[in-house]
């Protein structure tokens, strides 16, 4: 997420990262740029990067929706042990993510402070954003892809073989047309959406961003109302990129980015789906609440110059019961559910279920 893009807002970026200050959220046009560095990292290798346990370390911050798809499908998937972690301070700087969770202020396995180091190793000068999710191939130190589309895609269907047993298939290949397309639908409303609406310069750019974010939320909520999942009776790649919008929405979109004209709580089906999700292993236990609050009220100083975080919302409703379970729908498909994370991704609070 590049905060010129992602979470994203000044300069364009991917997925959530920095570009020109945090004092320019706001200020500047709001503009999404296509990843700069797409190369894949396949079963065959094709690209030059083949699938292999323990090579790539995956770079999020549990503050980013587009870095939480990863994260989701990870868990999902079972590739915790294959495909390593390293989790960013929600807090950026100028030079954007940076690892001081980590003792020293270094990522523990990359050695180095920022992400942008990585960037740099891949192409020096680089003038782009800074972006996660982004993958990094450790034994050279160097940023292999921070394709956010594609990244999720390739550990549902190149990573097959490092996959858990029971793993669900979230991209089944009957599926990707209709999955494409219902993803298509949302993406510029919704996903990118909140973006357009909490970054615009103008009262006109602000209200048609707006528009497009309810009017795609109503739409969602008439499609959601029969079904368990948005595409076929199971969970898929679908459901992950509409949840990690639903999941912020409430909690920073509402307010910060002025989307206000009802909260996914007062909407009785998106509210329950969502909380489905949420209480679906692999789902809330991914997501920090005190991280993506702290990002986006603290980081966006043009938008929140008082750096105050608000208090709420009560996030206890996460946890009651959705009643979803009477549409029918098998979560997992042909597979199970994933086991607890593992000891050192757990997350305190509301995120765990």
């Amino acid at each position: 997420m590049n905060d010129n893009g992602g979470a994203t807002g000044a300069n364009g970026g991917n997925g959530e990262g920095l570009g020109s200050g945090n004092a320019q959220y706001g200020r500047k046009k709001f503009r999404r740029s296509r990843s700069h560095f797409t190369d894949r990292i396949t079963a065959d290798g094709a690209d030059g990067w083949p699938v292999e346990a323990g090579r790539y370390r995956l770079v999020v911050s549990r503050a980013c929706p587009w870095a939480s798809r990863a994260l989701i499908s990870r868990r999902l998937l079972g590739l915790e042990a294959a495909l390593p972690i390293a989790v960013t301070d929600p807090i950026q700087d100028d030079r954007s993510w940076r690892f001081t969770l980590d003792p020293d202020g270094r990522d523990p396995v990359l050695g180095i402070r920022y992400l942008a180091e990585a960037y740099d190793a891949r192409e020096t000068g680089y003038p782009g954003g800074v972006s996660v999710p982004a993958i990094v191939d450790v034994p050279s130190g160097v940023l292999v892809t921070n394709d956010y589309l594609q990244i999720t895609l390739d550990l549902a269907t190149e990573w097959t073989a490092l996959h858990r047993p029971g793993a669900p298939d979230l991209y089944p290949e009957a599926l990707r047309d209709e999955i494409d397309d219902v993803v298509e639908s949302f993406y510029e409303d919704v996903n990118n959406g909140v973006y357009r609406a909490g970054f615009a310069t103008g009262q006109a750019e602000y209200e048609a961003a707006y528009g497009d974010v309810f009017r795609r939320l109503d739409a969602l909520s008439e499609r959601l109302a029969d079904r368990r999942y948005l595409v076929g009776d199971t969970i898929t790649e679908a459901d992950i990129r509409l949840f990690t919008t639903l999941v912020r929405f409430d909690a920073v979109y509402h307010n910060h980015f002025r989307c206000n004209r009802s909260k996914i709580a007062e909407d009785p089906v998106l509210w329950a789906y969502a909380r489905d999700l949420f209480q679906t292993p692999g789902f809330g236990d991914t997501v920090d609440f005190d991280h993506i609050k702290r990002h986006y009220y603290l980081v966006h100083t043009g938008i929140n110059p008082t750096g105050i975080v608000p208090a709420g919302p009560d996030l206890s409703g996460w946890r009651t019961p959705h009643g979803r379970e009477a549409l029918g729908g098998r979560p997992f498909g042909e597979g199970t559910a994933p086991g607890a994370p593992p000891v050192d991704e757990e997350i305190s609070g509301v995120g765990r279920v």
